[in-house]
């Protein structure tokens, strides 16, 4: 989304929000401001009027991932509205940002309440949900991972058919590296990461041999 329709739908958002009198409030934070902490407790859920915000989570040994870059218009810490009682991320502004907060109680009562606010909440939380898959795939695979997912891809002749998986022709892992422009031992790592993922599947030859599960394809459309 380009920034002039960002700010766009961060100003439908806020007119959403005054005109069907959601009771809310306007908060700003400076670049690198902690919104709210993993581990933090639940009480509101979050629209971004303006500006940019970064959902993270800590792993073990003090490592970090980023979920998600959220625009203005974005929802998020929408989980409280199914139960969630601790934030599972951290949310902090990217850059000079305000945010419209609106506490648990408010937002289920007007959600019920008004259809038109029910309506946009779906469509935003869908679109969060597509965004964020498509920010996850982008930061799980590098760009040797693509590339060696794209081979293979062409090597079993993914079509528009819609078939789960397909067939993988015998070839070496000398002539995918070759192929791919990359080492013999890149290759195996990542084809063992592949199958742990579910995109490849390793089956008899009388059941078809290695085959290319088609969910590959969110991997390669992503560059």
């Amino acid at each position: 989304m380009g920034t002039r329709d960002a700010r766009a739908t961060g100003r439908t958002a806020r007119r959403l929000l005054d005109s069907l009198d959601v009771e809310h409030a306007s908060v700003r934070f400076a670049p690198e401001e902690t919104i709210f902490a993993q581990g933090d407790r639940c009480t509101a859920v979050m629209c971004v009027e303006r500006g940019r915000v970064q959902l993270t989570v800590t792993l073990g040994q003090g490592r970090s991932a980023v979920v998600a870059d959220l625009s203005a218009g974005a929802i998020f810490g929408e989980a409280v509205l199914a139960g969630q009682r601790r934030r599972t991320s951290t949310a902090r502004a990217l850059t000079n940002s305000r945010i419209a907060i609106v506490k648990t109680a408010e937002m289920r009562r007007k959600l019920h309440e008004e259809w038109a606010l029910a309506d946009w909440f779906r469509s935003q939380v869908l679109a969060n949900h597509v965004r964020v898959e498509a920010d996850l795939v982008h930061n799980t695979f590098n760009h040797g991972e693509r590339r060696l997912a794209r081979v293979l891809l062409l090597l079993a002749q993914v079509d528009d058919h819609q078939a789960a998986a397909y067939t993988l022709p015998r070839v070496s892992r000398d002539l995918l590296a070759e192929i791919s422009g990359m080492t013999r031992s890149k290759v195996d790592l990542f084809m063992n990461k592949f199958r742990k993922l579910g995109f490849l599947i390793r089956n008899s030859e009388r059941n078809g041999g290695l085959q290319v599960h088609r969910s590959m394809l969110s991997v390669v459309l992503q560059d």
